[in-house]
């Protein structure tokens, strides 16, 4: 059955607190750590493994703390600067670093490394298969390398009832396995659906059901087609 991506707007804060850790206790400790050592780390693992998820709530737990956070990636246009005061860099989506991208990212190791700043990076691929620069492949497995395993069947299950619970929602099996075989596994995605579905809910005053779901599914479509 095909899976469907969902573009719902932004969910709630990622943050360490909301992160469904699976099997991937070893690696969420490392990234909460990381910020502390001038060894880079980096994270790998397949679309929906939690990659972002985890440099965003580094990022939110460091700006808490008062620290300069120097945050990069695929989307943002070079050339990337060393901000004044920067303590820890992040990059993401490595894997589809062009040209003048792998030269800034490179560029920011080196000037982390004179600063002693930790670097956090992530990418789909493990740093050895990244289609990159040798220097840039070099750095970024230069440290602790953690592969994000997605969520089995029944944890995706417990998290989704878990955070239904969190909004207010009393979600049945029935929904619950409704999505879960017809969108596609991004705790992300399914997150923002299901504030989505708390926002219609309420004004429809109804229960979440399958059919109010599809419904409201329907008339996205429809308003995105207009």
């Amino acid at each position: 059955m095909k899976q469907l991506p969902l573009q719902l707007g932004p969910g709630p804060a990622q943050s360490f607190e909301n992160f469904a850790v699976g099997a991937n206790a070893a690696a969420v400790g490392a990234v909460r750590a990381a910020s502390a050592s001038p060894t880079p780390l980096y994270l790998w693992g397949p679309a929906g493994a939690g990659k972002s998820h985890l440099l965003r709530a580094l990022a939110r737990e460091a700006a808490v703390q008062g620290r300069r956070v120097g945050a990069f990636g695929p989307s943002l246009e070079t050339p990337w600067t060393w901000g004044e005061g920067v303590d820890l860099v992040l990059l993401d989506g490595c894997d589809d670093f062009d040209a003048a991208r792998q030269h800034a990212a490179f560029a920011l190791f080196v000037e982390a490394a004179t600063h002693r700043v930790p670097v956090v990076a992530a990418g789909r691929l493990p740093p050895v298969d990244l289609p990159v620069r040798e220097d840039l492949r070099t750095r970024l497995g230069w440290g602790p390398v953690f592969q994000l395993l997605p969520l089995a069947e029944a944890e995706m299950r417990v998290t989704l009832q878990r955070e239904a619970g969190r909004r207010g929602i009393a979600l049945s099996d029935d929904v619950t396995g409704y999505l879960l075989t017809r969108f596609a596994r991004d705790l992300g995605s399914l997150m923002a659906l299901l504030d989505a579905l708390d926002e219609f809910a309420l004004s429809e005053q109804r229960a979440v059901t399958v059919p109010l779901l599809k419904r409201m599914l329907a008339e996205q479509t429809t308003k995105e087609g207009a």
